[in-house]
């Protein structure tokens, strides 16, 4: 059966009334027979049927063993922190997401967590970087927003030897086109807000385990700490997962589209897209992934967040704003944006330069697309133009 097939009717018809569409529960609690006899569900913080029919929906595209929804992608991250203990250390990809890095060095530091900051695409410097006190490889591949490419199946052999737990960041690729657990991660998170949810109304995080028993530890946390997904926002996830293949094809292709248009424009310094076959990385992702994802970034020969913020501030279709994974194309500069809260020497070193645009490419016509890149590229210029010849005058 095909992965689309397969995906749709994962998706249950409700025994109760038949009704083909997730019935939202909408409700604190549940009554019992007796105390402690119930069927299933008792209280809708430690579970509730709309979200267990995500949570055993997200398991099943991953190939995992356990899904767990949370209020926020970072929640979800949060969770998987929650197992390290202090003294531990964490090797994580250094062109890491700003809220992940934030929570990483500004929240998990002071408890005694160490956070190594490694340049993933080359495995050897992710095992120089692994000590003793090593118990969590973080990865995103792709990463944001610079699109670089680990390589999950060499690091996890790497983990495993070492001991360690490894968890991908599948948020950029959904399972769509990637699965880590398949390549030998322990686990895998999502911003579900992005691609999984598919249409910005919504914020949500997802987790989901090889293992059982790694899961239930997770799941412990998500209980315990109470970081939920509500039932309505499970339901727009699922919702959004039913046309996840489909979306994804189209993100793909504009994109594909996109990174080849800039990287012939004469303003255009470096583009950062997988499916670019000068892409570092591509050899690796086309191994791995079923195709190259929906970002795509790229900087200005005019290296200034003045010319960044003339271009992306001169878009009609591309609507500036945070976020991803939307039917809506959207354009942000993550130097002021996404990576703000990272160092400028430390984002710069990752290739996070000031005048690095990233591209979320939505579901619009690809022609219209490129027409709008044109036209703010060239106010760009022009406006830089236009400031190079006042300081010259000056």
């Amino acid at each position: 059966m095909q992965a689309t097939t397969q995906l749709i009717h994962s998706i249950p018809v409700d025994p109760l009334t038949g009704a083909i569409s997730v019935p939202i529960y909408q409700t604190s609690t549940f009554v019992q027979e007796a105390p402690g006899v119930n069927k299933g569900y008792d209280y809708a913080r430690t579970n509730n049927p709309t979200r267990a029919t995500l949570e055993t929906l997200i398991a099943q595209l991953e190939n995992g063993q356990v899904g767990i929804a949370f209020s926020s992608g970072l929640a979800a991250i949060d969770a998987i922190a929650k197992l390290l203990r202090p003294g531990d250390e964490i090797v994580a990809v250094d062109d890491i997401y700003g809220g992940a890095y934030r929570l990483f060095t500004q929240v998990y530091q002071q408890f005694g967590i160490t956070i190594n900051f490694v340049d993933t695409t080359d495995a050897e410097k992710v095992f120089n970087a692994i000590t003793p006190k090593t118990k969590l490889i973080w990865l995103e591949t792709p990463t944001n927003p610079t699109l670089k490419i680990s390589d999950i199946e060499a690091i996890a052999q790497i983990a495993k030897a070492n001991g360690c737990l490894l968890c991908v960041d599948n948020t950029f690729a959904s399972p769509a086109l990637q699965q880590p657990l398949s390549l030998g991660a322990d686990i895998v998170v999502h911003s579900a807000t992005k691609y999984l949810g598919g249409h910005s109304d919504l914020i949500a995080g997802l987790v989901v385990t090889k293992e059982k028993e790694l899961g239930d530890k997770i799941k412990f946390y998500q209980n315990a700490c109470g970081a939920i997904l509500a039932p309505f926002d499970s339901w727009l996830v699922i919702r959004g997962i039913e046309t996840l293949h489909l979306r994804i094809q189209q993100h793909c292709r504009s994109a594909q589209e996109v990174a080849e248009f800039l990287q012939q424009h004469p303003a255009v310094d470096k583009v950062y897209y997988p499916g670019l076959k000068d892409h570092p990385n591509h050899a690796i992702a086309k191994k791995q992934s079923r195709g190259f994802g929906g970002i795509v970034s790229f900087s200005l020969k005019q290296d200034s967040a003045e010319a960044a913020k003339a271009f992306v501030t001169g878009t009609r279709l591309f609507k500036l704003a945070e976020s991803l994974g939307g039917i809506k194309s959207l354009v942000s500069h993550p130097a002021t944006m996404t990576h703000k809260t990272i160092p400028a020497e430390k984002r710069r070193a990752a290739g996070v330069t000031d005048s690095l645009i990233r591209l979320s490419i939505g579901l619009e016509d690809a022609t219209d697309l490129l027409q709008d890149l044109h036209q703010a590229l060239e106010k760009a210029n022009a406006f830089v133009e236009v400031d190079v010849n006042k300081a010259v005058t000056c």
